[in-house]
């Protein structure tokens, strides 16, 4: 599949890097209320949103589950596919139709091994959507169960 290399943001890979991705992506969709993974499943796919919204949540004990984030047009959604034990540390539902384009976690971790240049511009664009959603995580969490919500720490 020769994708546009637009689809991932420019700053995340280089040209070259995207192009690789893109081309062992495929396209998918999601209607409203499907459920792309659940928190503690195993991590074997992720994705890039084309179109619609797709939100972050977390279970809480005796609650519902708490929206840490919602994502929308060409943000990641999944990055515990990279890191073993490969395991979700969230859960993800479509919040609007979603179309997507999909990748197979083993695929892409076997091209990051055979190409050391390739692995260090994913694990290092993955790793900043991980810096970003922690912060948000946090965030979300005070803003929802702290005594005086987030503080405005931001």
């Amino acid at each position: 599949m020769n994708a546009p290399v637009t689809t991932i943001p420019p700053r995340a890979l280089p040209a070259e890097h995207r192009q690789r991705l893109m081309d062992v992506a495929r396209e998918v969709a999601f209607p409203i209320g499907a459920r792309l993974f659940e928190e503690g499943g195993r991590a074997d796919h992720f994705w890039i949103i084309r179109t619609g919204t797709v939100d972050l949540d977390m279970r809480v004990p005796g609650r519902r589950a708490a929206v840490i984030e919602s994502l929308g047009h060409n943000e990641l959604v999944g990055w515990s596919w990279l890191y073993a034990p490969y395991i979700w540390h969230l859960g993800a539902e479509a919040a609007t139709p979603v179309r997507a384009y999909e990748f197979d976690a083993t695929v892409v971790r076997t091209m990051c091994e055979a190409d050391a240049d390739f692995g260090r511009s994913v694990a290092q664009w993955v790793g900043g959507v991980v810096a970003r959603r922690l912060h948000a995580a946090r965030t979300r969490l005070l803003d929802l169960y702290g005594p005086y919500g987030s503080g405005g720490l931001r």
